[in-house]
């Protein structure tokens, strides 16, 4: 496991590490009980851990990089830093690439919305997804030039994208 973050006085700098580590150790855990190898990365980017596993030699990540899976075992991490902690965590975990992955789906969804609106249409919505996933997607439909917004609520939230 490697660590990219540099220690600093910063109380709260502290407990995203602290978030990090206990994440790599519930992580660390669940891979040795499947028997797997995996090896973990640590990281720290405007205040949100990022936790990697990236396949170590001969091992397959295969299964646990399908997006559902990545997504529960996030969510079951998250749990278990909350547990330790008492604080909500807001971990990021990526497995085998999952987020690679899954960022160029998102990116592709923004690209077919914003087809649909250069072809006429005044609005295009796109299918419920996270907070993270509807921030990348807030990002992509900038950078094109559009506007968007969040519509609905808890599982249902989506993004609708239209003209700037």
């Amino acid at each position: 496991m490697s660590d990219t973050t540099a220690p600093e006085a910063d109380s709260a700098n502290h407990s995203v590490v602290d978030e990090g580590d206990l994440a790599a150790d519930y992580i660390e855990e669940l891979l040795d009980i499947a028997d797997l190898d995996g090896d973990l990365e640590i990281d720290v980017r405007n205040g949100r851990t990022y936790l990697t596993v990236t396949a170590g030699e001969g091992a397959n990540l295969g299964r646990l990089s399908q997006q559902d899976v990545v997504r529960a075992l996030q969510d079951l991490t998250r749990l278990a830093v909350q547990n330790q902690t008492g604080e909500f965590s807001r971990l990021i975990l990526d497995i085998g690439g999952s987020r690679d992955a899954r960022q160029q789906e998102l990116t592709a969804l923004v690209d077919g919305a914003v087809a649909r609106l250069e072809a006429g249409a005044a609005k295009a919505a796109l299918p419920p997804m996270s907070s993270y996933e509807r921030k990348i997607v807030h990002d992509l439909v900038a950078e094109r030039g559009f506007t968007s917004e969040s519509h609905g609520e808890g599982a249902d939230r989506h993004t609708v994208i239209s003209r700037a």
